[in-house]
């Protein structure tokens, strides 16, 4: 049974930093995609990062250049580093995975992951 915990998030001034984590346990695939979505109130989830096992990573355009997603494979752990955060960002993130590779065209999109963490909040104040 793979189980997802995301855990990390919190509440931050506007330019500050914070780095999510996703413990991934049972997941013991060659071939996958990993990724974070955020979800505001009133708003759909979005992608905001992803990551395919041959290290190809995509990023939402309102994230690109601030954010950084990387993963641990020894740990089964994926991360999220959020730099420079503006209160746009302030939403619950969730982590997600797949045990296929996702490809360019939909690492973002949340409709082809298959195992969700809960979600972790993050506030960013102006």
């Amino acid at each position: 049974q793979v189980k997802m915990v995301a855990s990390g998030g919190g509440s931050v001034q506007a330019g500050g930093s914070l780095r999510l984590s996703c413990a991934a346990s049972g997941y013991t695939y060659s071939s996958y995609c990993m990724g974070w979505f955020r979800q505001a109130p009133g708003k759909e989830r979005e992608g905001v990062a992803a990551i395919d096992s041959d290290g190809s990573t995509s990023y939402a355009d309102s994230v690109k250049g601030r954010f950084s997603i990387s993963q641990d494979n020894a740990k089964n752990t994926l991360h999220l580093q959020m730099n420079s955060l503006k209160p746009e960002d302030t939403a619950m993130y969730y982590c997600a995975a797949r045990s296929l590779e996702c490809g360019l065209l939909h690492r973002l999109r949340r409709y082809v992951y298959t195992y969700w963490g809960q979600g972790t909040q993050v506030t960013v104040s102006s």
